[in-house]
């Protein structure tokens, strides 16, 4: 299944750690994961986080200062975000496709201010913020139960069937077959459920993939690779993979 990897954390970061964790079993093809990224000490400097699209959405909390949370998701660009010197939020890392909410609700940048929305992530902040990070789990997991009734959340079988299928997926026409649609069908239901293109869909998933150096046969040749790469991550991969950890 669909795996991608964590937002670029510069190489050597002290005092800063990242956690993540599983969903249980029946929220699988829901949640990719469950998440932590806090400074155990005040830093010297401000954390800059290089945060890549994934085509994920997150539901995230500000365990500082509980009234700050939202809903965000990259588009097919890099964004910077500065965080200070001093941080701790968590999240819910959620397969693409899935979220089903307002989109006025998501932001493609930085979440510093109050949530002013109708769902309950005041609430669920609230009462993860003094936990550990395993005893959010069960915060997070009620939480996306409740949109799951509410239908805020529901499961895609366009984007689930696309994602289990990466390996034989080449082209916007290999999509369309996977998933038994036409291609205009795909790019409606791609539009309606993701926010993307199926090209644009594309183009992400098949990034993450080459940050785990797979399938980079999916690329024309290396100068295709190159410049997709950097047009989304704002490196070259050498420059990428000697900066950050992934």
């Amino acid at each position: 299944m669909y795996d991608p990897v964590n937002d670029g954390m510069k190489k050597g970061s002290v005092a800063v750690s990242y956690r993540e964790a599983k969903p249980p079993r029946e929220l699988e093809h829901i949640v990719h994961t469950y998440w932590q990224l806090t400074t155990e000490a005040p830093l010297d400097e401000d954390f800059i986080l290089h945060a890549l699209p994934d085509a994920c959405v997150n539901i995230l909390f500000n365990q500082l200062d509980t009234n700050i949370a939202g809903i965000t998701a990259l588009h097919t660009t890099y964004t910077e975000l500065n965080l200070g010197r001093e941080f701790d939020y968590a999240g819910i890392q959620l397969f693409p496709g899935v979220w089903r909410g307002r989109g006025s609700e998501t932001k493609d940048d930085f979440v510093g201010t109050k949530y002013l929305g109708e769902l309950p992530l005041i609430e669920a902040n609230v009462k993860t913020a003094p936990k550990e990070f395993a005893d959010k789990h069960y915060v997070f997991t009620n939480l996306i139960s409740q949109l799951i009734d509410q239908g805020i959340i529901e499961p895609n079988a366009v984007t689930e069937r696309i994602l289990s299928n990466l390996d034989s997926i080449h082209s916007v026409a290999d999509m369309a077959e996977a998933t038994h649609r036409s291609p205009r069908q795909l790019q409606r239901v791609l539009k309606q459920t993701t926010g993307f293109s199926p090209h644009d869909f594309l183009k992400v998933v098949r990034l993450q993939e080459s940050l785990k150096r797979h399938n980079l046969d999916r690329y024309t040749d290396q100068s295709h690779f190159i410049h997709s790469f950097k047009k989304i991550t704002g490196y070259t991969p050498t420059e990428y993979f000697r900066k950050y950890d992934v």
